[in-house]
């Protein structure tokens, strides 16, 4: 999986070994019962550590204090979204799930 960044706010600041560790999440397997290892790390991302919520293949959550962040893997591309404590975390999720959806049907 080969990804760029196409369009960034608040998280441009996002490390390249950030981003290997966000792929690696997407990769991780779990162990026998299902967990990954970014289950008891957190996301790390823009410098931030944030304790993970929802970690599947195609969707990594995760939360610091009120505010968080929503990664959605696409076809070509990782959607990092960063969404602050005025945000319901639920909104942001499906926004950002349903603009992957989109990418998606359309092949991105």
């Amino acid at each position: 999986m080969t990804q760029k960044a196409c369009a960034l706010t608040r998280v441009e600041q996002v490390k390249p070994e950030e981003l290997k560790e966000v792929v690696s999440a997407f990769n991780d397997p779990g162990d026998e019962n299902g967990v990954k290892q970014v289950q008891s790390t957190g996301i790390h991302v823009a410098g931030e550590r944030f304790v993970t919520l929802k970690a599947d293949e195609r969707s990594l959550y995760g939360k610091k204090g009120r505010e968080g962040i929503v990664i959605v893997k696409t076809t070509q591309a990782l959607l990092v979204a960063h969404y602050p404590e005025t945000v319901q975390p639920g909104n942001a999720a499906n926004v950002v799930e349903q603009l992957a959806d989109y990418l998606i049907k359309v092949g991105y």
